[in-house]
């Protein structure tokens, strides 16, 4: 019960100072950074607990493939435009699935199905999709968007561990981008945006996650959109907004690594 009082003293203080809540990016958001980290913990040990729901692979079990792509997590970690890079416990999962997608959960926890990861062509098409990605992280979309949907119940609820079947409805929402949690159109052009600012700062391709889009531009065009395609904003115009940023950087280079990538998808299941 003290637990309770003490959460419950936060939020009436919270509710005092709402006209001061975070407004990262132009959006509302009831979270601070910690509540983001806090509250992605305990999306991740949700996820990593639900087997049945999300395969995830145990890094004692395939440590070569997590230090591959903790490698790349860390080269776009270290971009200048990065706001979060200290403040949340970064943190890569590999989901076992033929599923093409990838997830981030709030305070910097990143998710890749196997079925996106072997549908990519090269490391820099994996490391412009997860430079999108970390931009949802460290851009604090996700809670941006709790914000909207929930309001402050939902922070309180799950702070509190009194609604775990919320905790799992994010979460399946999150992975599935089919919520009401999916993100706006703004912040999947911002995540774009920043995904070529990101991996300007590495020795990968800027565009990187051109091609990604080119394929599932390929895709629709052939009458066989992806599932994927349902949830967000048409890839040609985002291969035009992309290449806006680029061009705007001064056309950087960098390379794709085809060679590293084939070593890396060899170490996956």
């Amino acid at each position: 019960m003290k637990r309770k009082t003490v959460y419950l003293f936060v939020v009436l203080c919270s509710g005092i100072i709402m006209p001061q809540c975070s407004k990262d990016n132009g959006g509302i958001n009831f979270f601070t950074v910690n509540q983001d980290r806090d509250f992605g913990e305990q999306l991740d040990s949700l996820i990593i607990n639900t087997p049945e729901e999300y395969n995830v692979l145990d890094a004692f079990d395939y440590p070569d493939a997590y230090d591959h792509i903790e490698d790349i997590m860390n080269s776009i970690l270290n971009a200048d435009e990065i706001k979060r890079k200290n403040d949340f416990d970064w943190t890569v999962r590999i989901i076992d699935e033929d599923i093409l997608n990838a997830f981030a959960a709030p305070g910097g926890y990143l998710y890749f199905y196997t079925g996106l990861m072997k549908y990519l062509d090269n490391e820099a098409q994996l490391a412009g999709v997860m430079a999108h990605e970390i931009a949802h992280a460290d851009r604090r979309h996700s809670t941006q968007q709790m914000t909207k949907v929930y309001g402050f119940q939902v922070l309180l609820s799950i702070l509190m561990g009194d609604d775990p079947s919320k905790l799992a409805e994010i979460a399946a929402g999150l992975a599935s981008g089919l919520s009401q949690l999916a993100f706006s159109r703004d912040h999947e052009y911002e995540a774009d945006e920043y995904a070529v600012k990101y991996t300007a700062d590495t020795k990968y391709y800027p565009k990187g996650i051109s091609g990604f889009f080119e394929k599932m531009n390929e895709a629709e065009q052939q009458n066989r959109p992806p599932e994927f395609l349902s949830t967000h904003p048409d890839p040609g115009n985002r291969l035009e907004a992309i290449d806006e940023v680029w061009r705007s950087l001064g056309s950087p280079d960098g390379g794709t690594f085809e060679n590293d990538y084939s070593d890396f998808m060899a170490m996956l299941p």
